[in-house]
């Protein structure tokens, strides 16, 4: 297996290979203003470091969010282009599943415990979802909405979110503790898809479609009104 991971569904546009058992390579790019323009220079620059061709890859892993619009459509595009181009399966993983992946592999949450991600959703708002267990696994979520609605019952939270909204997402009272990881990290993301096409772990692949959880701002306008004179 040569797996291709990449998301766009957070301020970083992040590229990592992986190749069933380990990370080959990974970059991420912290300009969430520069998605477009950063990843397919990403991609290239993984698959030289590693000495392959994009046509040696078997698989293609991709964010789908939730995220903001225009950098979710940046990443799925680009994975469903290089899928089509390459005649290969292209899987979604929620993007939340790879920060709670990564906070446990990097120990910022213990194996076991039960956490919050959340990541900045812009308006105010978070995105959040809660993990736990062993295997650690999704166990509700993902949603949108205020930090101060955010159910996270004296957990720790992790992501982007909490240095955000320190009031209602930081540290529990007594306990001294950093954000964890605060953007996608695809090396992460790359490990979370490897497992569940073994069909190892707790994880689910998903559709390649990108994970909104809100309704669009722009909408087709309605019927033109009749002026009578």
């Amino acid at each position: 297996m040569l797996l291709l991971a990449l998301d766009t569904a957070t301020a970083t546009a992040t590229v990592a290979l992986h190749d069933g058992e380990r990370v080959l390579a990974s970059l991420r790019a912290a300009d969430a203003r520069k998605h477009a323009e950063n990843l397919v220079p990403a991609v290239q620059a993984v698959l030289a470091e590693t000495g392959r061709a994009r046509r040696d890859v078997t698989a293609i892993a991709a964010g789908v969010g939730p995220g903001p619009f225009t950098g979710l459509r940046v990443g799925l595009v680009t994975a469903l282009s290089l899928g089509m181009a390459l005649g290969v399966d292209v899987h979604g993983v929620c993007s939340l599943d790879a920060l709670a992946a990564e906070a446990l592999a990097t120990g910022a949450v213990a194996e076991g415990e039960e956490f919050v991600v959340a990541t900045d959703a812009r308006r105010r708002e978070v995105h959040s979802a809660r993990y736990g267990g062993s295997p650690l696994r999704r166990l509700t979520g993902p949603q949108v909405g205020p930090a101060a609605d955010v159910e996270r019952s004296g957990l720790r939270v992790v992501g982007s979110g909490v240095p955000l909204y320190p009031d209602a997402l930081g540290p529990r009272p007594g306990r001294a503790e950093d954000s964890g990881p605060l953007d996608v990290d695809a090396a992460h993301l790359a490990a979370v898809a490897a497992a569940a096409l073994r069909g190892e772990g707790g994880w689910q692949l998903l559709p390649p479609e990108p994970l909104y959880l809100r309704r669009p701002d722009a909408v087709e306008p309605g019927a033109r009104k009749r002026v009578t004179a």
